[in-house]
C-alpha cells in the first residue's frame, strides 16, 4: 500500500517518531514523553494532526434522505451547525464505520469517516448515493483536521479565534471562525474526554494554524501529542476505534461494541434494520468490555482472555504469599473466552487497562479474567467504561483530575 502524508507531516517528521497507521498514513507517535502528552492534555491543553480522518462532502436535495437509510442513527431533527454520532451498517448489521455528521442545511452535509475505513467508506457513501438525488465527494485531501483539547483549550481558542463567540458554542456544535486570517470551521467536539475543538482547515494552510497555535498556546500550556497518548487518552474513556476495536470484518454490531443507544427504530427504513431488530430479539453471544490489568504491561491487540478456572479455587499466587509476582501457570486457566483489541497504561487512573471481547457469561462487572500479557497470565477484573470521568464531567470544562 502506498504511504500516505498529512498536510503537516514535515513537522512530524522533525519532532516526533513516526509510525504508520490506520489509512496507511505515516502517524506521529509521539513527541518525546507520551505520559507527559497524555497528562498535559488532561491538565492543559494538548494538539493532535487528526487530518488521517476522511470527510465527505454530501450535497443534493436527496441528501438529507440518502445519510438516513445509512446511517442508525435519525438526523431529521438536527438544525444547521449541529453534529451527531452515529454508525453505518451493512445488510447484516455488521459496523462499516462510525462517523459524525454536520449539518450545514438540509442540501449540504459533511460525514467524518474513521483513518483506517475512510475510503471503503466513501465508496459506501458514493455507492448508495447513485439514484438519491444526491452526490457525495471524497475531500479528505483538501482537509486538514486539528484537534485541541484539555481543559484550557476554550482560553486558547478564545484567544485566537475571531468571528465566533466560544462561550456559546455547544457540544456537538459547529461554526465558521477566522484563526491566523485563515477560515476554519470549528466543531466543540474530540476524542479525548475533555473539553475541546476540533478545527478543519484548507490543507494549504493546515500549517500556518498549528504554527500559530503553537507559538499561541505557550501561556496556556499547550503541547502537540501523538498517537500513543491519543490511544491512552480515548481507552481511559473506553472509546472504540476502528480497527482494533470496530474491527474490518464488519461482523460485530453496534449491540456487541455497546453503541446500540444510538439506533434509533423508530425510522422504518435504513441499512440493516432488520438484521439489528433481530439482533436485540435473539440476543449476543460476545460483548465489548473495558477490564483493569494487574499487570505492568499492557495486552496486546488480539490477546487471549482466558476464564479464571481452578485458580478461582486455589491461591492467588500472582498477589500474595512468597511467590507473589509470579506468573500463573497456563495449565491452571480456563478456556479461552474472548480477546483484548486495545491495552494502554491509563495514566489519568494509574493502571493499566484493556478493553475486548468477552462472552456474554464473563462480561458482567467484577467478573476475574486472566489476561495473556506477552506469554505470561495476568489477572484482570471486569469494570464499567468510562475508566475515568464516568459522569463526563470533564467535557463541561471542569478540571478535577478524580476518576
Amino acid at each position: 500500500m502506498p504511504e500516505r502524508r498529512t498536510p503537516l507531516y514535515d513537522y512530524h517528521a522533525r519532532h516526533a517518531e513516526l509510525v504508520k497507521g490506520g489509512g496507511d498514513y505515516q502517524f506521529p507517535l509521539s513527541y518525546g514523553n507520551a505520559v507527559d502528552e497524555h497528562m498535559n492534555t488532561r491538565m492543559n491543553v494538548g494538539m493532535q494532526d487528526l487530518s488521517t480522518m476522511g470527510e465527505i462532502d454530501v450535497k443534493g436535495p436527496g441528501a438529507e434522505r440518502l445519510l438516513n437509510r445509512l446511517l442508525v442513527n435519525d438526523i431529521r431533527d438536527l438544525l444547521p451547525g449541529q453534529v451527531r454520532y452515529s454508525t453505518m451498517v451493512n445488510p447484516n448489521g455488521g459496523i462499516v464505520d462510525d462517523v459524525t455528521v454536520y449539518k450545514f442545511n438540509d442540501e449540504h452535509w459533511m460525514l467524518v469517516t474513521s483513518s483506517a475505513p475512510r475510503k471503503k467508506s466513501a465508496r459506501w457513501i458514493m455507492e448508495h448515493a447513485v439514484g438519491m438525488s444526491a452526490y457525495a465527494t471524497d475531500l479528505t485531501g483538501a482537509v486538514g483536521l486539528i484537534s485541541v483539547q484539555g481543559p484550557r483549550s476554550r482560553e486558547l481558542m478564545a484567544s485566537t479565534a475571531q468571528g465566533m463567540d466560544l462561550s456559546k458554542l455547544r457540544f456537538f456544535h459547529f461554526g465558521r471562525a477566522q484563526v491566523f486570517s485563515v477560515e476554519i470551521l470549528v466543531s466543540r467536539s474530540g476524542y479525548t474526554g475533555e473539553l475541546g475543538y476540533e478545527l478543519y482547515v484548507p490543507a494549504e494552510e493546515a500549517h500556518t494554524v498549528w504554527e500559530g497555535l503553537l507559538k499561541a498556546g505557550r501561556e496556556f500550556g499547550l503541547r502537540p501529542y501523538g498517537t500513543a497518548a491519543m490511544q491512552s487518552l480515548r481507552i481511559e474513556k473506553g472509546l472504540p476505534l476502528a480497527g482494533p476495536d470496530i474491527r474490518d470484518d464488519e461482523n460485530h454490531t453496534p449491540f456487541h461494541l455497546g453503541l446500540d443507544r444510538w439506533i434509533r427504530f423508530e425510522k422504518q427504513d435504513f441499512i440493516g434494520r432488520d438484521a439489528l431488530l433481530r439482533v436485540q430479539s435473539q440476543g449476543l453471544t460476545e460483548r465489548w468490555v473495558g477490564m483493569s490489568l494487574e499487570s505492568e504491561l499492557a495486552g496486546r491487540a488480539g490477546a487471549p482472555i482466558h476464564s479464571v478456572g481452578d485458580v478461582a479455587l486455589g491461591t492467588r499466587i500472582i498477589t500474595s504469599g512468597q511467590r507473589a509476582g509470579e506468573p500463573i501457570p497456563a495449565e491452571r486457566a480456563g478456556p479461552v473466552v474472548g480477546y483484548v483489541t486495545s491495552s494502554a497504561k491509563g495514566h489519568s487512573v494509574g493502571k493499566f487497562l484493556a478493553l475486548g471481547f468477552v462472552q456474554t457469561s464473563h462480561a458482567h462487572a467484577g467478573c476475574q479474567l486472566l489476561v495473556d500479557v506477552e506469554g505470561t497470565l495476568r489477572l484482570a477484573k471486569v469494570v464499567p467504561t468510562p475508566f475515568f470521568d464516568p459522569a463526563g464531567i470533564r467535557l463541561r470544562g471542569k478540571t478535577s483530575l478524580a476518576p
